[in-house]
């Protein structure tokens, strides 16, 4: 079974993520396949983005990411930047068609697409804090783009599930259509940007990429910091509570019962 199906149909290139077993969390792997394809769609019209079964994206996958190495964790971080700025930097529209759920990095994985088209049972968003990780790379900075500060700020804090409808009255997506309707809803659209010119849907899309590029110094300096908390209790411990399907048990604010005081205190 390959992780990404390709399907050429009409005037759209479909790629389908295809792990439904974990809800298509991507690994390093995945990702570099999806960004590959990505990277060779210049000679259609668009391409979208799906998921098989009953999810669109759950983020990022490590089977046991509590035991992770630096070094997998490291190349995970760094393959998300690679296939997000794959897509950006895509000629072409990249639609996400997002069939189920898009959590944490598979909300980023919608940010980082140029237009969304959700089901009508589909929800999105983050789970970082939740989970002992941060969503810098698109939901902590670029989703206020579309939902404004305030309510990218509550998305990527409290880590709520939001329906597709609510996310479509934000502006986080372009349209929600019954679930049985979503690849032809997707379709059309991609049929509708083939009667565009290719050459300024190209110009348009690269102008339309201004304040993706000029975040995406946040995203890297956000990634400097998620490399750096690598193996801190908060990581392990979020990463455990999550697969043992528990409450986490988070470091205290402030000094930990093990530290002494500093030298320099009063």
């Amino acid at each position: 079974m390959t992780d990404i199906v390709v399907e050429r149909r009409g005037a759209a290139l479909w790629l389908t993520l295809n792990c439904p077993d974990r809800l298509n969390a991507y690994d390093r792997a995945m990702a570099l396949e999806l960004r590959e394809h990505v990277q060779a769609a210049t000679d259609v019209p668009a391409v979208v983005i799906t998921g098989a079964g009953r999810g669109f994206c759950a983020g990022g996958y490590l089977a046991n990411l509590s035991a992770a190495t630096d070094a997998e964790i490291r190349a995970l971080y760094r393959s998300s930047i690679d296939l997000f700025e794959a897509i950006r930097m895509c000629p072409r529209p990249v639609i996400a068609a997002v069939n189920g759920p898009a959590a944490g990095g598979g909300n980023e994985l919608v940010v980082a697409c140029d237009i969304a088209i959700a089901a009508e049972s589909a929800w999105l968003g983050q789970t970082g804090p939740r989970v002992g990780s941060s969503p810098v790379l698109g939901g902590a900075n670029m989703l206020a783009m579309a939902v404004g500060e305030k309510r990218a700020k509550e998305i990527a804090f409290f880590c709520r599930r939001y329906p597709a409808r609510e996310a479509l009255a934000m502006g986080w997506v372009n349209a929600v259509v019954p679930d049985k309707e979503l690849r032809d809803e997707a379709q059309r659209w991609a049929e509708e940007l083939a009667l565009m010119s290719p050459r300024y849907l190209e110009i348009t899309k690269i102008s339309s990429n201004v304040w993706w590029n000029t975040i995406r110094d946040s995203y890297l300096q956000g990634v400097g910091m998620l490399t750096q908390a690598i193996g801190s209790h908060d990581m392990i411990e979020g990463a455990r509570a999550f697969m043992e399907k528990r409450q986490p048990k988070w470091e205290p604010i402030g000094r930990t019962e093990h530290e002494g005081a500093s030298p320099d205190a009063p």
